[in-house]
């Protein structure tokens, strides 16, 4: 079973935004996937409450509950878990990287925030597990993307995904109703883009 966490101390990144909608496209896909919702807010198992599907399986538990959960979604044949974190967590964050197969790092693309991820990079660096950030709620109609990608690259030893997830209200549609945007609006720029995330994470966490 592969491991796909999504980590940034940072609130307001987008995570269970990434997290929910790439469980729906794992499970497009083909892969029996298991949402890990660790965040004590708990938004990606109130998104799964409003779900009208029951799949994917979505569990909401503590940092210090992920390996048994883990250990249970294995046992119940999932192939791929997806872990929404909290944020500032910085022992939590090293161990939930030290399970993971991949570590996707969301970050708006302001110098706030691309300052904000310094220790989650220096974090998962020390677990020695691949990670990539995302650039996430990204305006329409700026560069701001490319500054914060020129950023990143600068000042972190960390890869940058290709793509990106703009800030659009579809994704706010979508999890009032417990839907993903691919689901309420399949041909939108929204769905688009969370396809071409999970082509690329898919990617790397095979290769």
């Amino acid at each position: 079973m592969k491991v796909l966490s999504i980590v940034s101390q940072k609130g307001g990144t987008g995570k269970t935004t990434l997290a929910t909608h790439l469980s729906v496209e794992a499970e497009r896909h083909g892969h029996i996937p298991a949402l890990i919702d660790l965040d004590p807010q708990a938004s990606a198992a109130k998104w799964g409450d409003h779900r009208a599907a029951d799949s994917p399986a979505v569990v909401a538990t503590p940092a210090s509950r992920l390996k048994q959960w883990l250990e249970i979604a294995k046992n119940n044949a999932a192939t791929l878990a997806i872990i929404d974190t909290p944020p500032n967590t910085e022992s939590s964050i090293l161990e939930i990287a030290k399970v993971s197969s991949l570590v996707l790092i969301p970050c708006q693309p302001s110098l706030a925030d691309v300052d904000a991820i310094e220790t989650t990079v220096t974090l998962v660096k020390i677990a020695e597990k691949p990670a990539y950030v995302v650039l996430s709620r990204v305006p329409a109609n700026t560069d701001l993307d490319i500054h914060a990608r020129r950023a990143i690259r600068t000042n972190y030893d960390v890869a940058v995904a290709p793509c990106q997830i703009g800030n659009r209200v579809g994704f706010i549609h979508a999890y009032n109703s417990g839907a993903t945007v691919g689901e309420l609006e399949p041909n939108s720029k929204s769905a688009n883009e969370i396809h071409a995330l999970y082509a690329y994470i898919a990617k790397q966490m095979e290769s």
